[in-house]
């Protein structure tokens, strides 16, 4: 053991290797690989779980409680137009005091930053408790073979943690000013109403779709589904499609289709929602299909000792008291809420998923600077 600085309690170097990785949805290109060889060095088993097509790992030092995990991905969204990144999408290229690259913000920075401040943590000595990391290839894909997988393998393998915080970039304006302690739930249907075809000038022989779709849709839009709860917005619903891929002018269709999102508060589960928008749409029409698919209930960690641990040890690293706060959209948060409590606290997200995402290397230092003040006071 060695009172020397470890030389990964600098973010940067690990997230511009990170960042050359081009880890796109399903591919791994190798971030895992480099993630796995920092956290050996600094003493953590790293296992390996491969689920599909989908590289992921847990890793953890230390075999007492308090269990603190941190929980990201590694996988990252295409970069779009490569011609119109000023620095390479995948070069990890630091300009001016700001590091470019797809996954900047979202989130290798923050792996990057956990890993640092697991190293200022630990110092060359052993945790008092236990440090984890649950990362995935899989969060901005389906998230089907990442998160949801490694945290079945996580409760057979009793290496369940006591408190998880996940990376996501969570801040607006200002490093500290939100933590999410939540996230609604997120619904997309898809209605398909069936009526008769039939010629336009001879209406009464055929039975149009197209009006019973507007009706429908008219009548789940016309007022707000709910007021906002304790600690969440009012329940959105948005039309996102309406088609009928009728190419006459003359002919009345014989189906009419629609897709919706709704983002739903703690009023409500995917279920109960599911069953609103079958007994709305039967209201106007007697032949329809109903497909629903729900990635996410809402949830919530509820403000207690563990919130209240986090959140003055970001304040006290960043000099800002944070927001808590359960806007936005999902993350995978949702499916380690059902395991024990999680929160999200990450980096300003101005450029994620944007040509030239970037992060100003002072705020990944302060991101990693928080991190191991949480470390410091949940593990002290």
């Amino acid at each position: 053991m060695t009172n020397e600085p470890s030389p990964l309690a600098d973010p940067v170097p690990l997230a511009q290797a990170l960042l050359r990785c081009a880890s796109v949805t399903p591919a791994d290109a190798g971030a895992q690989t480099v993630l796995a060889e920092a956290l050996t060095a600094l003493g953590f088993t790293v296992t390996k779980l491969r689920y599909g097509n989908i590289e992921n790992l847990f890793a953890r030092i230390g075999t007492e409680s308090p269990h603190i995990c941190f929980a990201g991905h590694t996988d990252v969204v295409p970069e779009g137009a490569t011609a119109a990144w000023t620095a390479g999408p995948f070069d990890g290229e630091i300009r001016d005091g700001i590091l470019y690259g797809r996954g900047a913000c979202d989130m290798k920075g923050a792996i990057a930053a956990f890993t640092a401040a697991t190293a200022a943590h630990l110092n060359g000595r052993p945790p008092k408790g236990s440090i984890s990391f649950l990362i995935t290839g899989d969060e901005e894909g389906p998230a089907v073979d990442g998160t949801v997988k490694v945290l079945e393998w996580m409760k057979e393998n009793a290496q369940v943690p006591d408190f998880c915080l996940v990376g996501e970039p969570t801040n607006p304006v200002r490093l500290g000013d939100v933590i999410k302690i939540g996230r609604r739930g997120s619904l997309n249907a898809a209605i398909t109403i069936h009526g008769t075809q039939g010629h336009a000038a001879y209406p009464h022989r055929a039975d149009n779709p197209c009006h019973r779709l507007i009706r429908a849709l008219a009548a789940l839009t016309a007022a707000p589904v709910d007021a906002a709860s304790e600690w969440f917005e009012a329940t959105t619903l948005q039309v996102t499609s309406i088609d009928v891929g009728n190419p006459a002018t003359n002919v009345i269709p014989a189906s009419a289709s629609a897709k919706l999102n709704m983002r739903f508060n703690d009023r409500h589960t995917g279920a109960s929602l599911s069953a609103w928008l079958r007994a709305t749409i039967a209201q106007h029409a007697e032949r329809f299909d109903l497909d629903i698919s729900i990635s996410g209930e809402s949830f919530l960690t509820k403000p207690g000792p563990m919130v209240d641990t986090l959140r003055h040890a970001i304040a006290t690293a960043t000099g800002i008291d944070p927001k808590l706060d359960t806007g936005g959209g999902t993350s995978d948060a949702r499916f380690i809420a059902n395991y024990c409590p999680v929160a999200e606290f990450g980096l300003i997200g101005a450029t994620m998923h944007q040509v030239d995402e970037r992060v100003p290397v002072a705020e990944l230092h302060g991101l990693a600077n928080a991190y191991r003040a949480v470390l410091d006071a949940f593990l002290s």
